[in-house]
């Protein structure tokens, strides 16, 4: 079984509980464009990557760095 990456730009918009629409109206990008960063589709370039971790409050590597796992104790 094969595991997918998760797309760490998808998964902080959903922990900051932001949308796509939202990016893309901060960004003054189409919102097509941002699904598919999100989608891994493409890439921002490293100026914007720099801009949404801005708007997100975030670190810029934390848009990079894989998912941390959560160990179940069942």
């Amino acid at each position: 079984m094969s595991k997918k990456a998760i797309n760490r730009l998808k998964a902080v918009l959903a922990e900051k509980e932001r949308s796509n629409k939202w990016l893309a109206g901060k960004l003054d990008k189409n919102e097509s464009t941002v699904s598919h960063w999100c989608r891994n589709v493409s890439q921002p370039s490293a100026e914007t990557y720099v801009k949404i971790a801005m708007l997100l409050n975030v670190e810029v590597g934390d848009l990079f760095l894989p998912v941390k796992t959560i160990k179940s104790n069942a």
